[in-house]
């Protein structure tokens, strides 16, 4: 699966914890403006959202029909400004 060129796919299914939030709080150092990550997880990272609001993201957390996660990250100063981007919470 690739996403849009403003994305960082960040594919962590059957990775256990904790290397998901490790490549996903290693990935945060590498955005640019108007980047995002596109996480995809065979489970709800609950541990992650908070930890992400800390450091001023804002995520969106879609289920797929096959019971994995698509998680959108991005800068919370970002996230008003592509509304339609996001999966629904």
């Amino acid at each position: 699966m690739t996403g849009p060129a403003n994305e960082i796919l960040v594919d962590a299914r059957g990775l256990e914890p904790p290397e998901p939030m490790e490549k996903v709080m290693q990935t945060l150092a590498l955005l640019r403006p108007g980047q995002s990550i596109r996480l995809l997880l065979h489970r709800e990272p609950f541990p992650l959202y908070p930890l992400l609001a800390e450091r001023g993201y804002r995520h969106a957390t879609r289920m797929e029909a096959d019971g994995s996660y698509v998680i959108l990250i991005d800068p919370a100063d970002a996230a008003a400004a592509r509304p339609s981007d996001r999966p629904p919470r």
